[in-house]
């Protein structure tokens, strides 16, 4: 059982990253990262067939 809470602890912070460099609004981010800390499991599929896509914004 512990491997399983590894395991969605992994993909929660990959989420939280992936959210954070994403080029969605604020608010959006902000949403999005409520919804996997406080639903992790839940949130994190949610995240992962609906959530902000696209990279960060390029520095040039």
């Amino acid at each position: 059982m512990e491997i399983l809470g590894l395991l969605v602890l992994i993909l929660d912070i990959y989420a939280l990253y992936n959210i954070a460099v994403s080029g969605a609004t604020l608010p959006a981010k902000l949403l999005w990262g409520l919804g996997i800390i406080v639903l992790p499991v839940i949130g994190f599929i949610v995240w992962l067939l609906a959530g902000p896509r696209g990279s960060a914004k390029a520095i040039a």
